[in-house]
């Protein structure tokens, strides 16, 4: 059959990026720490020369099922590799977003239970080399410094969302994997975020979190200099979902050397 996409064009413009997004396919997320099945939201995209009419996205769905169905993050880099010469194209990029869980045990009660964190796993790969980051969103309790301070009993506290994105090369693409991530977070706010929390487990998070009071600029900051202490290049945002204003309080940064 006539191949219409492999057709030279003329009109000498290359495409940065063109491919598909929104494909949910069953994945299974293995690091050797975690390993969960659960679906994924991919998107594949390809740099387009300027003499291709067109790219090949049916062989994106075909690397998705081939390379991907198992995602081990210290291999995407060849998976990327192999997508390259299955698309012929000089740039490839591949994400991944899912939700994976890891367990908490509550302070008092003991009771376990699960929190689950949104992850992004993005590759690309140039004739540069390869880059791949790994992105993890969770919860934890934020109490404020300064309502602490200025009240005679009580400050005020709200949940705060954290999303840390660390990045790897091809020589070292999985540097901190997901759960250590997550603890990392989890130990920066004013006290976790515990799904099943009995009332001996609340009066001890309560507590910890009155004794830990934290602004949203500490939280970025603290979590900014445990990643400089590994050497790791990194990105770091903060939400506090604000219990007594009408707004959200906000900070990120972003360090690469």
């Amino acid at each position: 059959m006539h191949d219409i996409q492999n057709e030279p064009d003329n009109r000498g413009i290359a495409i940065d990026e063109v491919g598909i997004s929104g494909l949910r396919y069953p994945i299974t997320f293995d690091d050797g720490h975690i390993r969960q099945q659960g679906i994924a939201d991919i998107s594949v995209t390809v740099a387009l020369q300027a003499d291709r009419r067109g790219t090949h996205m049916s062989r994106m769905i075909a690397l998705v099922h081939e390379e991907v169905a198992t995602l081990t993050p210290q291999e995407l880099p060849l998976a990327l590799k192999r997508g390259l010469s299955l698309l012929d194209a000089p740039v490839l990029t591949l994400t991944l977003v899912l939700p994976l869980a890891t367990s908490v045990t509550a302070p008092a009660s003991r009771q376990e239970s699960w929190q689950t964190h949104d992850v992004t796993i993005s590759g690309r790969i140039t004739p540069d080399g390869c880059t791949v980051t790994t992105s993890v969103t969770t919860d934890v309790t934020s109490l404020c410094p300064c309502s602490k301070a200025i009240s005679d009993y009580g400050a005020h506290n709200q949940r705060s969302q954290i999303t840390l994105q660390v990045s790897g090369s091809a020589d070292a693409p999985y540097p901190l994997p997901v759960h250590e991530i997550v603890e990392l977070l989890r130990a920066t706010g004013s006290a976790p975020v515990i799904p099943l929390i009995k009332r001996p487990d609340e009066r001890v998070v309560t507590m910890q979190a009155y004794d830990h009071p934290v602004f949203v600029e500490d939280i970025i900051r603290e979590i900014s200099l445990a990643c400089r202490r590994k050497g790791l290049p990194h990105a770091v945002k903060a939400k506090n979902l604000e219990s007594i204003h009408s707004h959200d309080a906000i900070a990120a940064l972003t360090y690469t050397s």
